[in-house]
């Protein structure tokens, strides 16, 4: 529709374009045929004593007669506006003018003025020549060229007018290719789009595939999340239950003490990881929704170490922190590095032995955040499938080791980094992401 409207004024202006190049051509036409028939009779002037006598040349009328249906008017004043010969209705102009408009019997007439000079002992002045026409040859000349002119734009214009819609139709192929694949796919499919389409909505597709791809991750973050609780509070929540009422149940003001300590411990347990789940829906939430900006790693250890310390409840243990003395600055989502931080720390709280040490470190073409401790760390056998939810570790069942590297390993992702583990010494073990510097920091 917009490209029919678009040839439509494009037609329009160039019809009016037409008529007015029409109007122009045939009016500067017979305006060299005025002033042709004028100066011949100006040319036919003589002197007769002290007056002015006109011959009038057959030839300056010969050329006007060819519009045999316009009406032709002379007149010749002398250097005191008297009229010498021709028609007394016509007078010459009052300035220099060559060419006026008029009327002669009624029509619209356009009239050419020649004044010649004339410097003689008995005559000395300037005679008039006025020379007119009506105009009906001049509208036919215009019409005769604005319909010539017409009929080649309006032929141009059918061929560009298929030219543009077989170039409109390959152009809007693909994208009926596209709209096809979408209509056959069920609501469920969201793998990218792979259709074959030209260079120059390529970048079109491509970015519908990484916005697919962000629909699909969220989709499955909540999938996740949905089955995840499922499958892993059901349980600690029965046995909660469960042991809440054989507490109410047991006289036995022992039994029912023990019993509340393990409500107690199960509690903990059923809580740590709940918010693991919640921040592992979080953190691959954030990895689409929430832009990288220049984080200093040691701002992000310390707020890790106190977020611990606040949560720790009182619990005495060695926590150690090792920051070097320049920044460490890296594009990322502080947020989310600060819950890694805080995953990697409980992690080696459960599983590892004090001194617990977080530590920042320059490892040259990436920063490290990470985690050491004393203890004998999981096996090696076991550090590829670390960060895989709910891996098991070294005898320790899937439900409590929880989504600790999990998250840890999201978020390595999520920052273009990646998750390593590594045993530097055999009374050493760490655990560390290892991120990107930010561009602006590198020397």
């Amino acid at each position: 529709m917009s490209l029919v409207l678009v040839l439509a004024i494009g037609g329009l202006a160039v019809s009016l374009a037409a008529y007015a190049y029409g109007r122009s051509a045939a009016q500067k036409s017979y305006d060299r045929l005025l002033v042709g028939a004028a100066t011949q009779i100006a040319g036919s002037l003589r002197l007769r004593g002290d007056e002015v006598i006109v011959d009038i040349p057959v030839s300056a009328f010969d050329l006007l007669s060819l519009a045999p249906r316009d009406r032709v008017v002379y007149a010749v004043f002398d250097d005191r506006g008297r009229l010498v010969t021709g028609y007394d209705s016509e007078e010459p102009p009052e300035g220099d003018d060559q060419f006026f408009s008029g009327s002669f019997a009624g029509e619209p007439a356009r009239y050419a003025h020649v004044r010649r000079q004339i410097a003689e002992r008995s005559f000395l002045g300037a005679v008039d020549v006025v020379v007119g026409q009506t105009i009906e040859a001049r509208r036919e000349l215009a019409q005769q060229i604005t319909r010539n002119a017409l009929v080649a734009v309006a032929a141009v214009g059918l061929v560009i007018s298929g030219l543009a819609f077989l170039a409109v139709n390959s152009a809007l192929r693909p994208l009926r290719q596209l709209e096809r694949d979408f209509a056959l796919r069920s609501s469920r499919d969201l793998t990218p789009v792979d259709v074959e389409v030209p260079q120059e909505i390529a970048s079109l597709v491509a970015a519908l595939n990484r916005f697919i791809g962000r629909i699909d991750r969220q989709l499955r973050v909540m999938r996740t999340l949905i089955a995840d609780a499922s499958h892993q509070l059901r349980t600690p929540i029965a046995a909660l239950r469960a042991q809440a009422e054989l507490a109410y149940e047991t006289p036995d003001a022992q039994e029912q003490l023990r019993i509340v300590e393990k409500i107690h411990e199960r509690s903990r347990n059923l809580s740590q990881l709940t918010d693991q789940l919640l921040n592992h829906a979080m953190i691959i939430h954030r990895a689409d929704s929430v832009d990288l900006e220049p984080v200093d790693l040691r701002v992000v250890a310390s707020e890790a170490v106190g977020q611990f310390d606040q949560t720790l409840s009182g619990a005495e243990l060695e926590l150690r922190i090792d920051l070097p003395e320049e920044p460490m600055v890296c594009d990322g989502d502080a947020l989310s590095l600060v819950e890694a931080c805080k995953n990697l720390i409980n992690n080696a709280v459960a599983y590892g032995k004090p001194p617990i040490t977080v530590f920042v470190q320059d490892g040259g073409a990436t920063l490290c955040l990470g985690v050491r401790d004393r203890g004998d760390g999981m096996a090696k056998d076991m550090w590829a499938d670390a960060g895989s939810r709910f891996a098991k570790r070294s005898g320790v069942s899937a439900a409590s080791a929880g989504l600790g590297l999990s998250i840890v390993n999201a978020v390595a992702q999520a920052h273009r980094g990646q998750m390593t583990i590594r045993r530097p010494t055999d009374d050493c073990f760490e655990v560390f992401l290892e991120l990107p510097k930010n561009r602006g920091a590198e020397p």
